[in-house]
């Protein structure tokens, strides 16, 4: 295979085994040179070992890897080498300081120390860590920790960098800040997989997005190309006191797709095209309910997830 022409990832039928469980079932997937490539599903869906099986830090049963139109195995360190990995679990030296800790990962892979400083200084001022360089890991905060993690495995500069939840746990000022980090990055040349259960933050990054559950493939697509597979269309969304007949009878509806209620709103999806915000209004009128606010939602990748497998992405 010709790499120009390849992709910087290519997955054909993964499988990987627990005993009797399927962690991975013939998992498949191809990602260009300069995506932002989303994984997206529920804790335990099989995104962390999808990204193990690739990295080689796990065995798998049957399936091909190709990185950057070439064979992946464990011993290909021409390759690994232009891999960055970003962990879920922040793995740093607590004996070492921030800029010691982003040098020791960086050294890994340049060897030249003279190299290494320039990229070091630009890792530490591309996380926004200046003011704590001298500092070590237990004094900082959980949002600078994941932005030392994210240093210490982007400082070479890979062409290729994984992202696994980086987000978790972390106040929004810093997500946001990771997340523009992101940006910065694949607009500077790198090909990112991004895996998280957040939606919201998939939605805002990622060009191409893989929706996974029990270790296999539910759908692939651009944002809009996902949306589009769902039946319902825009949610309808009133906030009131709604009784359990009153959304009931809603659910029985002509075009309703689905009804809930939580938390004081009542959330109506309707098939696409369809809009029947009279008719709800009227069983709530039935029902002598008083609406408050009124407004309509697009559907989210929530609803692609909850139509393909009936339940919640965040459960």
């Amino acid at each position: 295979m010709n790499e120009s022409n390849a992709c910087v990832l290519s997955v054909q039928n993964l499988v990987k085994r627990y005993g009797s469980m399927v962690a991975l079932d013939h998992l498949s997937m191809e990602i260009a040179p300069g995506e932002i490539f989303g994984l997206l599903g529920p804790n335990g869906s099989g995104k962390t070992t999808a990204m193990n099986c690739i990295l080689q830090l796990l065995t798998y049963d049957k399936g091909s890897i190709e990185l950057f139109g070439q064979p992946m195995s464990q011993t290909r360190y021409d390759l690994k080498r232009r891999i960055g990995v970003v962990p879920q679990n922040v793995a740093v030296f607590e004996e070492l300081t921030v800029r010691e800790n982003i040098d020791y990962f960086c050294s890994l892979y340049v060897s030249d120390a003279a190299r290494r400083k320039q990229l070091v200084a630009e890792a530490v001022e591309f996380v926004g860590l200046e003011e704590y360089v001298r500092a070590r890991p237990k004094k900082l905060s959980g949002g600078l920790l994941r932005r030392l993690n994210i240093a210490c495995g982007i400082a070479h500069k890979p062409e290729l960098v994984f992202f696994d939840e980086p987000t978790v746990a972390v106040d929004p000022q810093s997500r946001a800040s990771i997340l523009d980090g992101i940006k910065v990055m694949n607009q500077a040349g790198s090909t990112v997989v991004y895996t998280s259960h957040y939606m919201e933050e998939v939605e805002e990054i990622c060009t191409r997005i893989m929706i996974m559950d029990k270790g296999r493939t539910l759908a692939c697509g651009t944002n809009e190309e996902l949306k589009a597979i769902v039946a319902a269309g825009e949610q309808i969304v009133i906030e009131a006191e709604v009784s359990e007949a009153a959304v009931i009878a809603i659910g029985k509806l002509e075009h309703v797709v689905r009804v809930s209620y939580d938390d004081g709103r009542l959330r109506v999806a309707c098939s696409n095209g369809q809009h029947n915000v009279a008719d709800v209004l009227a069983e709530l009128s039935k029902a002598k309910i008083a609406p408050g606010r009124i407004w309509a939602e697009p559907p989210t990748l929530n609803d692609v997830f909850l139509e393909i497998t009936g339940r919640e992405l965040r459960d």
